[in-house]
Formats: C-alpha cells, sequence, structure tokens
C-alpha cells in the first residue's frame, strides 16, 4: 500500500529470472561509460536503459517536485526542435522514448530500430543535453502534474501511502512525494528546472543497461554520442541511508466511505542480508502469494471480510520495509486488523512443507512471464545494477531460493515478524477502532 510498493514490484521482476544461463557483458565506452550488454541479434533492435543515480531525492528540498517536473519535459523539445518537432522527429526514427522520475533514479528508457538507431540516438542526446524547458510546455506539463497531485488529494490510497511514507522515513526524500505539492509545483521556474537537471543528469550518475541486436564496440560508440556532453559530475550530493522511523500502532484518517483502505508496514530487510532469500519465500507465503497466501485464505476466502490482501519486500536504494495492504467494509475493519496481526505473529509457529514446496515451485517457475523479451531484459539489469547486486544473481538466484527450508523460513520469521511492530495506517471510516 505506501508508496514503495512500485520499487518494490521492479525488484520482484529481479527474484524470477530464469533458471538458464544469462551471459551479461560489462564493457567500457572508449569515454569510460561503463554498460552492461546481453546481445542478441534475432531481431534488428536493441532496448536501451539509462538510470542516473539519485532521482528525485536530490530535489533542493525547497523545490520538491522539481526533478520529476523537469525529467517530465525532457522529451516537450530540445536542441532546436520544440516539443511537436521533437515528437515528429522521434516518430520517424520509429524509436519509442520515455523518461521517469522515481525516488531512486531518472530513468532513460528506450527502444530503438537498428537501422535508425544513430538518429535516434542523437534525439536521447539533444533530450538530455539540451532540452528547451520551453515556457508553453512548461505550463502544459507543470498542469498535467498539478492534476496528478489533486487527483491524490482525493484518493484514499494515496492518502495512506503518503501517511506511511511521512511516518515511516521523517525528514529523509523518501517521506514526500516526488511528484511535490501543488504549492511547490506552482513555484517551480525555468531556472529550477536548469538547476534540477545539472542536479542528476551527469556521467558520474550513469548506470546503462542494453539488450539486443547491438555489439560491446557498438554500444561503447552509442553512449558515447548519447552521454559524452553530459557533465561529469552533478551538482547535488546523493541523499543519506534513510532510517526508518516507524513504530508499531494504528493512525485513522478521516475519510467519508463505505470502506476503509488499510496499510500496514514493518522493518524489511536489504537484499544482501542472508536471510533475505528465506524472507522472501516467507513473504509469499505470508501475504505475496495471491490466492495461495494464508492472509487471502483467512481474511478472504474463510471470512470473506476484503476482496484482496497482498504483502511484499519493498527495497529501494537507500532503506527498507515489508508492507502490505487491503480495503474492507468500516464495519469489518477491526476484525480484519486482527486478523493480520494474528497471521502475522503465527508465521513465527513455522510453515508446512507443503506450503514450503508450493511457494519455492511458484517462485523458480514464473520467470518466462518476467523475462521475455529485450526491454524487460535492459530493465532487469538496470535494477540490478542500481541496487549493487553482481551480474552472476541472474543464475544464481534460482538455486538460492530452492535451498531455503523451512527452519530457515521459521528463524527469519521469529527474526522479524512481530504484529505490536506493525504500523496501520487506515483511511476510511473504520468502526471500533481508534488512532494512537
Amino acid at each position: 500500500m505506501i508508496r514503495t510498493l512500485l520499487s518494490a514490484l521492479a525488484l520482484t521482476l529481479l527474484a524470477v529470472l530464469p533458471a538458464r544461463a544469462i551471459d551479461i557483458q560489462e564493457t567500457t565506452s572508449p569515454g569510460g561509460i561503463a554498460a552492461w550488454l546481453v546481445e542478441d541479434h534475432s531481431i534488428p533492435f536493441v532496448a536501451l536503459d539509462i538510470a542516473f543515480r539519485g532521482g528525485a531525492s536530490v530535489d533542493d528540498p525547497g523545490r520538491r517536485g522539481a526533478v520529476n517536473l523537469m525529467t517530465a519535459l525532457l522529451e516537450e523539445g530540445a536542441g532546436e526542435r520544440d516539443a511537436t518537432a521533437f515528437a515528429q522527429a522521434l516518430e520517424a526514427t520509429g524509436a519509442r522514448l520515455s523518461f521517469d522520475a522515481g525516488d531512486d533514479a531518472v530513468t532513460v528508457g528506450a527502444r530503438l530500430l537498428t537501422e535508425n538507431r544513430d538518429a535516434a540516438a542523437a534525439l536521447i542526446r539533444d533530450a538530455l543535453t539540451a532540452p528547451r524547458f520551453d515556457a508553453d510546455a512548461l505550463e502544459r506539463v507543470r498542469a498535467q502534474v498539478q492534476a496528478v497531485i489533486r487527483s491524490g488529494d482525493t484518493d484514499p490510497q494515496t492518502l495512506a501511502a503518503r501517511e506511511m511514507a511521512r511516518q515511516a522515513w521523517g525528514d529523509h526524500p523518501y517521506a514526500t512525494s516526488v511528484n511535490g505539492t501543488a504549492g511547490s509545483v506552482a513555484a517551480l521556474t525555468r531556472d529550477d528546472l536548469l538547476d534540477a537537471k545539472d542536479r542528476v543528469l551527469a556521467r558520474d550518475r550513469v548506470i546503462v543497461s542494453a539488450a539486443g541486436d547491438i555489439t560491446a564496440a557498438e554500444l561503447g560508440d552509442l553512449l558515447d554520442a548519447i552521454l559524452g556532453g553530459l557533465p561529469a559530475q552533478a551538482t547535488a550530493p546523493l541523499p543519506p541511508p534513510a532510517a526508518l522511523q516507524l513504530t508499531g500502532g494504528t493512525t485513522v484518517i478521516d475519510w467519508d466511505s463505505p470502506q476503509t483502505v488499510v496499510g500496514f508496514a514493518q522493518a524489511g530487510l536489504p537484499m544482501d542480508d542472508p536471510d533475505y532469500f528465506a524472507a522472501f519465500v516467507l513473504d509469499h507465503i505470508l501475504g505475496g502469494g495471491g490466492f495461495s497466501s494464508r492472509l487471502m485464505e483467512e481474511i478472504r476466502e474463510k471470512r470473506g471480510l476484503t476482496y484482496g490482501v497482498g504483502t511484499g519486500l519493498a527495497n529501494q536504494v537507500l532503506g527498507q520495509t515489508w508492507q502490505g495492504g487491503m480495503a474492507t467494509a468500516n464495519d469489518k475493519t477491526a476484525q480484519a486488523v486482527a486478523l493480520v496481526r494474528q497471521v502475522w505473529d503465527g508465521m513465527r509457529d513455522g510453515v508446512t512443507e507443503r506450503e514450503l514446496a508450493d511457494a519455492k515451485t511458484y517462485l523458480t517457475g514464473e520467470y518466462p512471464l518476467r523475462f521475455d523479451g529485450n526491454g524487460k531484459i535492459a530493465g532487469i539489469l538496470t535494477g540490478m545494477q542500481l541496487m549493487g547486486m553482481p551480474r552472476d544473481y541472474v543464475n544464481t538466484r534460482n538455486p538460492r531460493i530452492a535451498a531455503v527450508t523451512a527452519e530457515d523460513v521459521q528463524r527469519v520469521a521469529e527474526r522479524l515478524l512481530d504484529s505490536g511492530d506493525l504500523r496501520f495506517v487506515l483511511v476510511g471510516r473504520p468502526e471500533r477502532v481508534t488512532g494512537d
């Protein structure tokens, strides 16, 4: 339910890769730009993913939302082309291009046809090095961001996520939305966007992944052409690690609705923790496994209190949580919350061999749905680099899942799971539930 769920879902992709060997080349361009590459010459296109560490977390605190707005404007005109001319030139190459700002990275996703690769690369270069930030485009995109912010102000799930993030991360950038607020976005100027660009778009922050019809030598030349004109160093430091502030208890946000949105979270654990894979299996059994999970069985299947309840390990570069969410009728909320606590603590009693076997079979077997194209491959490689994972992770992950035992799962549950540590955020008018 909380905001980092998107990061958790992205990183879940890393945990479902195929058992077959994946040949990831580590290469460096003539200009010194490092990249990971998976060659596949069966189709004449390449997927290119570029990420800039820090993302929206390097915002000037007084200009929250500047990196997000800047990123949204990168494809709204660059160099000699205004927004319309840029779009027309991109369409002529047959390329697809996307820009996004997240807590941990500004990302550029490109899908380039081999025959037009250089022309498309020139457009990406212009977007990153010479964005125009024209007044009309700025006001148009600012209005779009403001609409997203207003929509969130009337969405109970967003309200729950905001409150959980605020309580989880204190004064760290993770505590506030990358979109900024209505006030902060309204005050942003073109100079603020130029400053935001320099705070994050630099060669010392770049991560590159590619998959498809390109050799290492060709990729090196392409990267120097796209990124060589960027500043050597960003002007803002990377943010510090985020210290989790969550405490156990309940927060109620009054909202006029017949049902209550329920978010809950506690401390998670980093992906390099020796117990991470046991925790990953544990989470699948607890609430990450859809209809096969214990929370779904107890809260939906047996009692019909919700349409769905789920959990996930939410890992970001600078901090992590273990979180979940559901929605239920106001008069059923107290019962549903009590059941979450009951199931949470009950995991410390251990899991059955059937639960363990089913979880491991699913987690090691669903990879074809997650790893079936160059675009997905490039995105996964970028996520791995962002999280500091080794290249061989894609080929060692499944054996590590398979090695998890019931004793491992119980040990991790005893170490980490305590319903007294859960913070619940309820948005609605829950009956017989009060906040602390």
